[in-house]
């Protein structure tokens, strides 16, 4: 287990006025790595964001001997993609508990010609990679298990002397026709997506989703992106199914802008909600691609003031706004519920957040830790299968919150130190993973 870094005090803070522009996408990022990829010449990534995350997946780019070069003050990554062929026949590659490295990876190298490993942290090795193993091994990949059933380490390429893509064994067919759950994850599918024009290389792709999909914006987003690659994917019953033709091939656009991280965004917006006064995020807006812009949706509904314009949204709070509690279906924003957990704990009523069940299967089990951190602090949580209800304290409780090593754990509750005294952070390091330099920003507004 890796050493924890030392506690962080929070120090509380008068009502803000702060303009933040919070770092790059991660999930835009790291699909924009695949993408450049799998295009074939030179793409420019600005904004890009530099953190864990996005780290493991460049390294692992590397290790497959494509050429890539990152400007880390300009926030620039230079990609010379080889349209899905990689150099290097042999890598093991090392993905931390990167959830996005490691499906979008195995997805990708399921159908390259060599002999590829994806392992991680303790962590990873417990977050399930069936649902897309299956399905990338119906298109024709290989992919197996290391140790156990349904989990990573995996395997890909080469296996026992048997070349993958050439021809499945029983033949290719007219289409490929392959189905996948929506239920624990929604990178599966934007997995199964971005990789898909490897298997149109031998016929027509459908993809199939089975059970409720969570998190369809990330969905969304990802159709976006491969369009602004060249790849138009057609949809039918909002994205039950998707139809990829044969031979489509992904084209550079040159240059891709990434937009700031929306998840990051709602630390901020809620550091407004929480501790009165007004935060502005720059670079992000309702047209955005992430759907966690979402966020600011749901602290209006809690009594807050919300401004969208085409670049920035603002989030405002008097001391004549109480907040008040709501219900609210988190499913298609979940990375937030974690944010809003927090600022739950200071509204006159309870809050309660369902459908959110997929989210035990992330860093941690992000419901019942989040049970566990909200009542150090004085307030009464019921645990639902798919989410809680957060009835907040009669009298707050100093409190060191333990992180489980979950970058979103550490933010979100550092937001409440903000109006709190004797909020600590536990390990505060652990944000490395999405945002190295949360805690120096959080101080500076």
């Amino acid at each position: 287990m890796a050493e924890m870094s030392e506690p962080i005090a929070i120090t509380p803070k008068p009502p803000l006025n702060a303009v933040v522009k919070p770092p790059g996408s991660k999930s835009i990022t790291n699909r924009a790595l695949i993408l450049t990829a799998l295009a074939e010449g030179k793409t420019t990534l600005t904004g890009a964001l530099d953190c864990e995350d996005t780290r493991v997946m460049f390294e692992g780019l590397s290790q497959l001997g494509l050429a890539l070069d990152w400007n880390t003050e300009q926030c620039q990554i230079e990609v010379i993609g080889q349209g899905g062929r990689f150099p290097n026949e042999k890598a093991n590659i090392y993905v931390g508990n990167s959830g996005t490295t490691a499906r979008f990876l195995t997805a990708m190298l399921a159908f390259a010609e060599g002999e590829y490993r994806i392992h991680g942290k303790p962590r990873m090795h417990q977050r399930p990679i069936r649902d897309l193993v299956d399905a990338v091994n119906t298109l024709g990949g290989n992919v197996s298990y290391e140790i156990e059933e349904g989990y990573p380490p995996v395997r890909m390429g080469y296996l026992a002397g048997t070349p993958v893509n050439k021809k499945h064994s029983a033949g290719v067919p007219a289409k490929w026709v392959v189905s996948v759950s929506g239920a624990v994850s929604s990178q599966f599918l934007s997995a199964l997506l971005l990789s898909s024009p490897l298997a149109a290389r031998q016929a027509d792709v459908e993809v199939n989703v089975t059970g409720e999909l969570v998190s369809k914006p990330y969905i969304e987003m990802t159709l976006r992106m491969m369009q602004s690659f060249g790849i138009s994917v057609e949809t039918e019953e909002y994205f039950r199914s998707f139809h990829i033709s044969k031979g489509v091939v992904y084209q550079s656009p040159g240059v891709y802008a990434i937009e700031p991280d929306a998840s990051a965004a709602s630390y901020f917006l809620a550091a407004a909600a929480v501790g009165g006064g007004s935060v502005t995020v720059q670079g992000l807006s309702k047209n955005s691609l992430q759907g966690d812009v979402a966020f600011a949706e749901c602290l209006e509904k809690m009594g807050c003031t919300v401004l969208w314009k085409d670049d920035s949204i603002t989030v405002s709070r008097t001391a004549a706004q109480p907040l008040r509690g709501i219900t609210v279906d988190m499913n298609s924003i979940s990375d937030t519920a974690q944010t809003l957990s927090v600022v739950a704990l200071f509204a006159e009523s309870p809050t309660e957040i369902r459908n959110i069940e997929h989210v035990r299967f992330k860093e941690t089990d992000r419901i019942a830790d989040l049970a566990t951190e909200l009542r150090r602090f004085g307030a009464a949580v019921e645990e639902y299968r798919d989410g809680l209800r957060i009835t907040p304290p009669e009298v707050f409780l100093p409190a060191a919150v333990q992180t489980y090593d979950d970058h979103r754990m550490a933010m979100s509750f550092a937001v409440a130190g903000l109006r709190l005294p004797g909020v600590v952070i536990c390990d505060p390091d652990c944000t490395r993973k999405t945002f190295p330099d949360f805690f120096e920003v959080l101080e500076r507004i």
